[in-house]
């Protein structure tokens, strides 16, 4: 977290959960008026404390803090273009804070109006290349970017006068941190838009061509990312969900008697499924809530084992039934085999899976981290054979326009590069054994 009182930044990062990291004593001693907090998965350089965001620069009269969400495509093109060697920034994040460093006035008088950093992105920022959503802290002001492509969500807020506290602008990633602080939601900033929040209010600039500026969303916001309660697009995500559920049993029925969902974000596509289907909803799985997102995990023997920690399976809903099991996506398949498996020991008579996605075949460059093709399932298997390494009775996916039929969002552009190989930008393939990716 970064904090200014106007006059100096100061940071406090560590690694760990938040409410690890920041307790009473030291949420206390950040004192000032504006605030930048960021959480990491590592998806570019490793997971260190020096990595851990925001990244802090001593330029100018009081530095600038950056905290970024997705992941740069061109970091070796930079990194040639500004001279520096491999190596010489921890991840992408630190890259652009040091091009942006590099390209700030040394002389902290060298803008009379204080917006030096201002022009400063400006320049910077149409050499990016990727997914970028950005915040940028200097001593009096904040700053919101959103890539020309949009591949990341980004919201602004304001926050209304209540009980002593001043009124506030509030910009973050999803807009469910608006309602846990108390600020109403305004809009989502658009793709290629950078949003100058001080003392008057916000101001928004433009700093892409226009021909760069194409919205490409990732579809993967609406099936696993985010929040079920995000507005992406003006839709609630769970609505959105639910809907996927319903077109999936519109497209692969099953004769089952029982549909459980795999918590959290295959719950609500399973309810939509019995919904359309008739075949009742049941809670077959209890999640520990202290286990994270298991697909994260860097090993296999991991992965496996979090699976075991992560869910635990009710057996009075399981036992001697046909079960249709619906999850948002398989990516390896080591978890969902391992899912299979433990429904079969709790006494499944069948098991359907029903993913309420399209088959994830290709490498995400954008801030997903899969950047191996030959670690993905369906990349490397067909629907029947994946069945079988799973050990399922069958397995189903939703087709892409059914997927884009759920959200709902009409002609919106969607990144589906995951799904198709189609890449709205150049990337760096990497090719092992296997066909390269269609470059857009």
């Amino acid at each position: 977290m970064a904090v200014t009182d106007g006059e100096t930044i100061t940071v406090v990062k560590d690694m760990g959960l938040v409410t690890s990291v920041f307790d009473a004593r030291t949420l206390a001693s950040l004192q000032g008026h504006a605030a930048l907090g960021h959480v990491r998965y590592s998806t570019n350089g490793p997971s260190t404390w020096q990595n851990a965001q925001p990244v802090y620069r001593a330029v100018g009269r009081a530095g600038f803090a950056l905290g970024h969400n997705g992941n740069l495509t061109n970091v070796a093109a930079l990194e040639a273009e500004a001279g520096m060697l491999p190596g010489m920034t921890t991840s992408d994040s630190d890259l652009i804070a040091e091009l942006v460093a590099r390209a700030s006035p040394l002389d902290e008088d060298a803008a009379a109006d204080g917006r030096d950093l201002e022009r400063t992105l400006l320049a910077v920022l149409p050499r990016l290349e990727g997914a970028f959503s950005l915040g940028v802290l200097d001593a009096s002001r904040l700053i919101a970017v959103r890539d020309p492509n949009g591949f990341r969500p980004l919201c602004l807020g304001r926050l209304a006068p209540s009980g002593g506290r001043e009124a506030g602008w509030v910009v973050a990633s999803e807009s469910p941190a608006l309602d846990v602080v108390g600020a109403e939601l305004v809009r989502e900033l658009d793709p290629g838009e950078m949003l100058v929040i001080d003392a008057d209010g916000p101001r928004s600039l433009r700093p892409f061509p226009p021909e760069r500026v194409e919205p490409r969303l990732c579809i993967f916001e609406f099936v696993y990312f985010a929040r079920p309660d995000s507005l992406l697009l003006g839709r609630e995500v769970h609505a959105a969900r639910h809907r996927m559920g319903e077109v999936l049993a519109t497209e692969a029925p099953a004769d089952a008697d029982v549909v459980i969902g795999i918590p959290d974000s295959g719950v609500p596509a399973a309810v939509g499924f019995s919904a359309r289907s008739g075949i009742p909803f049941g809670h077959g799985l209890v999640k520990n809530r202290y286990i994270g997102r298991t697909f994260i995990v860097p090993t296999q023997e991991a992965r496996v084992a979090g699976v075991r920690r992560k869910l635990n399976p009710l057996r009075e809903t399981i036992a001697g039934r046909r079960l249709v099991v619906v999850d948002d996506s398989i990516v390896r398949g080591t978890t969902t085999r391992e899912l299979v498996r433990m429904l079969r020991e709790a006494g499944a008579s069948e098991v359907h899976l029903r993913i309420s996605s399209p088959p994830f075949r290709w490498p995400c460059f954008y801030g997903i981290d899969t950047p191996d093709r030959a670690e993905l399932l369906a990349a490397l298997m067909g629907v029947d054979e994946i069945a079988g390494h799973l050990g399922a009775d069958s397995v189903a996916y939703l087709s892409l326009e059914g997927l884009v039929e759920a959200i709902g969002a009409g002609s919106s552009g969607f990144c589906a590069a995951c799904l198709t190989g189609e890449y709205p930008t150049p990337v760096p393939v990497r090719d092992r054994g296997l066909a390269a990716a269609v470059l857009a």
